[in-house]
């Protein structure tokens, strides 16, 4: 009689699969609201799309991944910061376009299921979730034997936001004279990491433990620094109209980028109309002391420094001179770092 052949076997658990979901679905339901209108489980994800205080309510949408910060997730053994670098990125992606989230959904594969692990990292994406007003709606689980190294995983995230068309912020109002605002970063946020721990691990030859007084942390903690949502400081401006006829709408920010992949150089020509540049004024801001050191470490080129990381400053805020006031004081911690200029949709770092 021949063997019976269970999926177990083939290296896929069901009951791993069914552990984590189960947690999993604690975590989702602390996101839930009243539009959600499905169970995790679900073949899909219900979210309820009226929206009465809307004159054209427009989705934005969304998708991203970690990339390599992930390694440090594996290399440090510390799994919930990830899920909400991965919110918090999805999120400032849609609000430079002035969106706010609305749900979220998440894909994790890894080879073999660890059910605490990846509950860990959901916990941090309904953490995310939670303090971006955003609901974790659904996902994908999914284990696959042999396609990721033991240990490790990969993950990504969509999200849907809503903006009511009046309200869309794209870059066109934007002219010359106009002030480069920037609202600092934790950390490195998510892009660049490749580099990062070439430069750390290879070329600096240190660990993910190894302190560093210029750092005051170690280069782990210092690489795990969590991508930070700036929803809290920039929602307030989306909202602002005139006060001298509530009828217009006399918006406060012309532009709005996320650095991200490609920092400074490939990020910000992104939302800038034809004929106009920027100028970023180095020294304007208190860079974070990660980006000398690895500028250091491996004697990169300035430019390549502003092509891959986002140098201490998370987000950029574009607005006229006129309103720089009202718009620094609601976004609190915030630096002067440029001009708009005449030019052909580039930016110079002087």
């Amino acid at each position: 009689m021949s063997q019976s052949i269970s999926y177990a076997d083939a290296g896929v658990s069901i009951d791993n699969a069914n552990l984590a979901v189960a947690k999993i679905r604690e975590y989702a339901r602390s996101t839930f609201n009243e539009r959600t209108l499905t169970e995790i489980g679900s073949f899909g994800g219900m979210f309820a799309g009226a929206f009465p205080n809307m004159s054209e309510p427009i989705l934005v949408a969304s998708a991203d991944g970690v990339g390599t910060k992930l390694k440090l997730a594996f290399d440090t053994g510390i799994h919930n910061t990830v899920g909400a670098d991965l919110v918090n990125h999805c999120v400032n992606d849609i609000l430079v376009q002035g969106a706010r989230p609305l749900f979220f959904l998440d894909y994790f594969a890894t080879g073999k299921l660890e059910p605490e692990v990846t509950a860990s990292v959901v916990e941090g994406m309904a953490r995310a979730c939670r303090e971006n007003g955003c609901v974790l709606l659904g996902g994908e689980t999914a284990e696959m034997p042999s396609m990721y190294a033991d240990g490790e995983y990969d993950l990504a995230g969509f999200i849907v936001g809503v903006v009511d068309k009046p309200k869309v912020i794209d870059g066109k109002s934007i002219t010359p004279g106009d002030v480069v605002l920037g609202i600092p970063s934790t950390g490195l946020q998510t892009n660049g990491y490749s580099l990062a721990r070439k430069l750390f691990f290879e070329v600096g030859g240190y660990t993910p433990d190894s302190y560093i007084d210029e750092l005051g942390t170690t280069v782990g903690e210092a690489l795990l620094a969590t991508h930070q949502s700036f929803l809290p400081q920039i929602g307030p401006l989306l909202d602002e109209v005139s006060q001298a006829d509530k009828s217009v709408r006399a918006p406060l920010i012309k532009g709005l980028v996320h650095i991200t992949g490609g920092g400074f150089l490939e990020n910000i020509p992104r939302i800038l109309p034809e004929g106009v540049s920027v100028e970023i004024n180095r020294g304007t801001w208190p860079e974070l002391p990660i980006f000398g050191l690895m500028q250091r470490l491996g004697n990169v080129d300035e430019k390549e420094m502003f092509r891959t990381f986002n140098m201490g400053i998370g987000m950029i805020v574009i607005c006229s001179e006129e309103k720089k006031g009202v718009v620094r004081r609601q976004l609190g911690e915030s630096f002067e770092i440029g001009v708009v200029v005449e030019g052909s949709k580039s930016v110079a770092i002087i």
